[in-house]
Parts: structure tokens; sequence; C-alpha cells
């Protein structure tokens, strides 16, 4: 099974937090490959992929945030309607729950990328492979 690290980070929802979560990223050499951020009037969590997780992981901690790191799945679909569709329908005929989700760009024609977080990794990537839904890699991100 194809598993990607997520880094998560609580943030606090005011002026110049996002801006310090990326300078150290920066100052880290860490490459955001995907991005998503949720937020409420008081906090925000930062969801990211990144070229070296662990690192970025370390880099966070030493700067006082709160990180946790998470399993997810990334798969390659078709940018075309019903693409997604597929994805949801396989995912619910195998009683399989999504958390949350989140797209990327791609520079490949066609294609369009999505981080997903269900319930059962495992059971969610034998579901999408029988299905001829493409997993892939954090390497195949770092490409996209």
């Amino acid at each position: 099974m194809i598993i990607i690290k997520q880094i998560s980070v609580f943030i606090e929802n005011k002026p110049g937090r996002l801006k310090a979560m990326t300078k150290i990223l920066k100052d880290n050499d860490i490459d955001i490959l995907a991005i998503s951020i949720a937020d409420t009037k008081d906090f925000g969590i930062l969801r990211l992929i990144v070229n070296d997780p662990e690192k970025a992981s370390k880099a966070l901690k030493d700067a006082e945030c709160t990180v946790k790191m998470t399993d997810v799945l990334a798969i390659q679909l078709e940018d075309r309607p019903g693409g997604l569709a597929k994805v949801m329908d396989t995912l619910f005929d195998n009683s399989i729950s999504v958390e949350y989700m989140y797209a990327f760009f791609s520079k490949q024609d066609g294609q369009a990328a999505v981080i997903l977080r269900v319930d059962d990794n495992d059971k969610a990537a034998d579901a999408m492979e029988n299905a001829g839904i493409k997993l892939i890699t954090s390497e195949s991100i770092k490409k996209m």
C-alpha cells in the first residue's frame, strides 16, 4: 500500500502565523508539495505534504509548534467531470468514510490529484486499486 506522510500544524488564527510557518519551512529547505488550511475564528489546522516530512516535523516542533504526522492516501485521476465521483462511489460502496480531502495542482495535462484522509487506509487502497484508481507516492507528487 502506498502511504503519504502528512504534517498537520495547529496554528492560532492571527496575523503573521502562516507567514511564520512558511518561513520555518523555507529556512529548513522544505518544499511544500500540497497545502490545505481549515480555520475557525481562533485557530486553524495547516495540512502539508512536503518533500521531507520528518525534517519538517522536527523544524516545526523545534519552533514550538504543535505538529502531528498522519498517514494519508494520494490519488491521481483524470481531470474531467465524474473523476472524483468514481472515487467517492468506490469508497461508499466499500463502507469507507472520508474524514477530509484536498486537491493540489498537477502540471500533467488532463490529470488531477487529491489527498484523502479516510477511516481505513488499507481497505481504501485495496478498493481503489481494484476500481482502477491510481494511488501515487510522494515521489510522484514531487514530479507533478
